[in-house]
């Protein structure tokens, strides 16, 4: 099995079990987090006059069922069955016509040319094979169809993003997802470079390339701070198999590093990231 098989097995195994799970489970406290970021893509979309869309990695479908409400049907295509299956829930209690697929989108067999246009918010950093994915995203649309997703940037801008973890190291030196967070590897800051990003969307059949840095304030409940560092992220990984003792210790340590970014009853802090714009080129790869 090649790298970009095993990472893809990887991810599929991450969100389909816990993490998967810990993002239904808190799903109205990520969703109203990440407001601002989903407000820019329905926009953006909307100024498309997109009639079909295709959102990639839509987890629990909140901008799917946003822009399924602003400009008619949506697609979802998510990796992770938990997801997937709150998604459709939701949909199908608010009426949108929106649909759902759980399936790789490097690998799914999309209609050819179903789609006018295509967003992601933080949901193609994961890909083994980005190229191969981009293509295959590309070969699901019309010619000049229109591509908007939102990458975060380094994680040297994103300093909330490595709180836990870095004040957890001293009880965890072998956090296990620290790899993931290495440049050009599939994991949250995978697309930090927007030069790679660039040279992936190039190669994979997308022209008129456009990569602008978006800094976007993002608030959660004070109250929800601990369960979100704590089910989310590397700490969201280890921490059910920690015993009680460590566990609170641990959170006792990781929570007053996290005070900067306090303020009342909210946690506040900038999400620094990229807005990656393109237009499938004219000719469809095969």
């Amino acid at each position: 099995m090649d790298a970009s098989h095993r990472s893809d097995d990887e991810q599929a195994a991450r969100w389909n079990g816990p993490a998967g799970h810990a993002w239904v489970d808190l799903q109205e406290v990520l969703n109203e987090m990440f407001r601002p970021i989903e407000e820019l893509l329905v926009d953006a979309v909307a100024a498309e006059h997109a009639a079909s869309v295709l959102d990639v990695g839509c987890g629990t479908g909140s901008i799917t069922r946003a822009v399924a409400r602003r400009v008619g049907h949506c697609v979802g295509v998510d990796i992770s069955g938990p997801m997937i299956e709150a998604a459709r829930a939701h949909a199908e209690q608010e009426g949108v016509p929106a649909s759902f697929i759980q399936a790789d989108a490097q690998e799914y067999a999309f209609d050819p040319g179903a789609f006018d246009a295509v967003i992601s918010r933080f949901g193609v950093m994961f890909f083994g094979d980005p190229v191969r994915a981009f293509s295959n995203l590309r070969s699901a649309v019309r010619d000049g169809a229109g591509l908007r997703c939102v990458v975060w940037r380094g994680p040297e801008e994103n300093p909330f993003m490595t709180t836990a973890e870095r004040a957890a190291a001293p009880f965890l030196p072998d956090l296990p997802d620290l790899p993931a967070r290495q440049p050009d590897q599939p994991g949250q800051f995978a697309f930090a470079d927007p030069e790679r990003v660039h040279r992936i969307l190039a190669e994979s059949g997308w022209s008129g390339i456009d990569i602008q840095p978006v800094d976007v304030v993002c608030a959660l409940p004070e109250k929800e701070l601990v369960t979100y560092f704590t089910r989310l992220g590397p700490l969201g990984t280890v921490l059910p198999d920690a015993d009680e003792r460590t566990r609170a210790e641990i959170v006792e340590a990781v929570r007053p590093a996290f005070d900067p970014f306090v303020q009342g009853s909210q946690v506040r802090y900038t999400a620094a990231c990229w807005m990656v714009s393109a237009r499938a080129a004219g000719a469809k790869l095969s």
